[in-house]
């Protein structure tokens, strides 16, 4: 039979500040990364990461094997493979060009979501302005171009997009950590790919900790975060909402690498983060069903 619709639960805080966190923790994640990377390469990191993840939800709920109906399969082996590509290509991208340039790239992804699936010209106004406030913030016109680096985060941007579209999806079938329990094991196994030979003769138990310990603040709370806020708003806001992740980017760059901002920079970041307030009032879900495509 086919699985029922999961509703969702009422949420002791609003969903955007849920995304903020796990935007919070993914930008915090990244940062710490970078040494890592310096070890076993991007995509051995990526393996490294998601398979901790996996274990972490795999101990917190026990996969619902028997109940996964046929019609949901193709999504969750899709979400899968799109977070662990993404992860891939994402860490690949920072390991060539800056973070903040390359979250700027990134996040091409969620607002091309936002602009496609608003049902109102004014609501475009957020993307386009956060937009401005995404290159403002980046500067991209003072650095060296790096067409391996661009081009793995204008993938990465792809894999962003689809994974906010597949993980509504997920999150409306399946409740709590159910469907993380799912797709994050097969998310390690699309990373193992590339990233068991990049990391073979690299692992020690210096290296496994810090996974582990990455693996906390991403792929863990932001996915678990994101899934929940996913089930309580509109696919728009909380696409034009990620506009605040490249703010959040500099905001640590400030604090944890004390990279100082420039001017044009800060006024970047208030254009971001106003697109994001203003991109998430009246972002509410109405009922799953109503956003479910009829089978």
């Amino acid at each position: 039979m086919p699985s029922a619709v999961a509703q969702p639960r009422a949420l002791p805080v609003p969903p955007w500040m849920l995304a903020v966190t796990a935007m919070f923790c993914v930008q915090l994640g990244s940062a710490l990364s970078l040494p890592l990377i310096e070890k076993v390469g991007p995509a051995g990191t990526a393996w490294l990461r998601l398979t901790a993840g996996a274990l972490i939800f795999l101990a917190l709920a026990r996969p619902p094997i028997r109940s996964i109906a046929r019609r949901d399969i193709p999504a969750l082996l899709a979400l899968g493979v799109t977070i662990g590509a993404m992860t891939c290509l994402f860490l690949a991208a920072i390991d060539r060009i800056p973070l903040g340039t390359s979250v700027a790239i990134e996040f091409l992804g969620p607002l091309s979501v936002a602009a496609l699936r608003s049902h109102s010209r004014r609501a475009l106004l957020w993307p386009a302005l956060a937009l401005v406030g995404v290159l403002m913030l980046t500067e991209p016109w003072h650095g060296a171009v790096n067409l391996a680096g661009i081009g793995f985060a204008v993938a990465s941007a792809v894999g962003w997009a689809a994974y906010i579209l597949l993980t509504q999806h997920v999150g409306d079938r399946f409740s709590g950590l159910n469907g993380l329990s799912l797709t994050i094991p097969v998310a390690a196994a699309t990373a193992a790919v590339v990233g068991v030979p990049q990391a073979a003769g690299h692992i020690t138990a210096s290296v496994i900790a810090a996974a582990i310990g990455l693996a906390v603040l991403l792929p863990v709370l932001p996915f678990a975060l994101e899934m929940t806020a996913l089930r309580h708003m509109k696919p728009a806001a909380f696409g034009t909402l990620m506009a605040l992740e490249p703010a959040i980017g500099v905001v640590l760059g400030l604090l944890v690498l004390h990279q100082q901002p420039s001017p044009p920079q800060v006024f970047g970041i208030m254009l971001v983060v106003f697109a994001g307030a203003a991109a998430q009032r009246n972002g509410e879900r109405r009922p799953a069903n109503a956003y479910l495509t009829p089978e």
